[in-house]
């Protein structure tokens, strides 16, 4: 009787849910932790177009720190008898930080760019529909952010053969491309309706979101491009 509690324990479904929750929080937290320096700076900004270079260079350390939290959900335990959500942060850290600014940095200055020029669109002198185009560039940079940000965070491969493989899955994985799309447009609008730090709060979740939409994408990395 006694050994058939203790088989289990940590695999019902109330154990399953606090597993999760103990998970997000401890990623949440650490991934906060991680990216503060930039944060704290970019809610000291004032909302002024001209401090868009100075927003970018806030956002560096977010990149790293969200490799690191995908990495620490992809492998996370169900069992409460084995949860390390903390080590596996420190080991996504590690093994990824330097690969995630690697894609994250040109990134974030390519995005300002786009955002900078939007914002000054009336002095460059170029037709309306070139905002447009701008805007759709500016977001499919985004979905392809979304992608070689999961692929730097669970595989080992040179920066540029993920920026190929991120922009090959764009069209080769719709579902991915298209949930990445579905939480860029929640995202946006809570941030709008509620408060400018909420995707800073769920963060955890928005990526544990991503990496489920991402399944395939996944499956197929490591089924054709891994050894």
């Amino acid at each position: 009787m006694s050994t058939a509690r203790v088989d289990a324990f940590g695999t019902g479904p109330l154990s399953r849910a606090a597993a999760l929750i103990h998970t997000l929080l401890t990623v949440e937290a650490l991934l906060l932790l991680t990216a503060a320096p930039g944060l704290a700076g970019l809610f000291l900004l004032a909302p002024d177009p001209a401090n868009l270079p100075l927003a970018a260079a806030c956002l560096l350390p977010l990149g790293p720190a969200a490799a690191a939290a995908l990495y620490a959900l992809h492998h996370r335990s169900r069992d409460l008898t084995d949860l390390r959500p903390a080590r596996a942060f420190l080991r996504g850290w590690r093994l990824g930080a330097r690969a995630a600014l690697a894609l994250w940095a040109p990134l974030l200055g390519w995005l300002t760019v786009i955002a900078f020029t939007l914002t000054h669109f009336s002095a460059t002198g170029l037709p309306r529909w070139w905002a447009a185009l701008l805007a759709l560039i500016g977001t499919g940079s985004l979905l392809w952010g979304a992608h070689a940000l999961v692929l730097t965070a669970l595989f080992t491969f040179r920066a540029r053969d993920t920026a190929r493989l991120a922009a090959h899955f764009l069209l080769r994985q719709p579902r991915a491309t298209l949930s990445a799309a579905s939480l860029l447009v929640v995202t946006a609008a809570g941030t709008a309706l509620l408060t400018e730090a909420l995707p800073a709060l769920l963060a955890a979740p928005l990526l544990l979101s991503l990496l489920h939409g991402s399944r395939l994408l996944i499956t197929e990395t490591e089924e054709h491009y891994t050894a």
